[in-house]
């Protein structure tokens, strides 16, 4: 698992119909980029509305969120309209995102749950890997931010 001082893996997402990167971010703002296991699955969806609610406290800390699964693109599509999120989904169906930081499976069954905050120079500064603890995921990162 990648871990602080490590360089961010790049990658694209959708956000407002344009395709951005990751390291279109560098010298504008911090990236909190979480991996979770399933659309639609309850300690998914409290993680994810853990997220939306905090997504003012994360503007004012200058960060911007995304969140990375394997489901496909349509499943975001219904998991974020369903829930109302406010920050764009990364669809990892063949799983080279999470193996690019280093998210393993837990169990060997079970897709990872795990936050990383990256610095507005594209540095890992902090990483939270629970499986259950939801909301502590969005904790980790509001204080990893806080320290910047």
């Amino acid at each position: 698992m990648l871990e602080p001082g490590d360089r961010a893996p790049d990658f694209e997402f959708e956000q407002d119909g344009q395709t951005r990167r990751l390291s279109d971010l560098q010298g504008h703002s911090a990236a909190v980029v979480y991996f979770y296991p399933k659309d639609n699955t309850p300690v998914c969806t409290r993680q994810a509305c853990h997220f939306r609610d905090a997504a003012d406290e994360f503007r004012g800390l200058n960060a911007q969120i995304i969140g990375v699964s394997a489901d496909d693109g349509d499943s975001h599509a219904r998991f974020t309209r369903d829930h109302a999120l406010n920050f764009p989904l990364v669809s990892d169906r063949d799983g080279r995102l999470a193996k690019a930081y280093g998210v393993s499976k837990t169990l060997g069954l079970l897709p990872g749950r795990v936050t990383f905050v990256v610095d507005k120079e594209g540095v890992v500064q902090h990483s939270y890997a629970s499986q259950f603890s939801a909301q502590k995921h969005v904790s980790e990162a509001v204080e990893t931010l806080k320290g910047f």
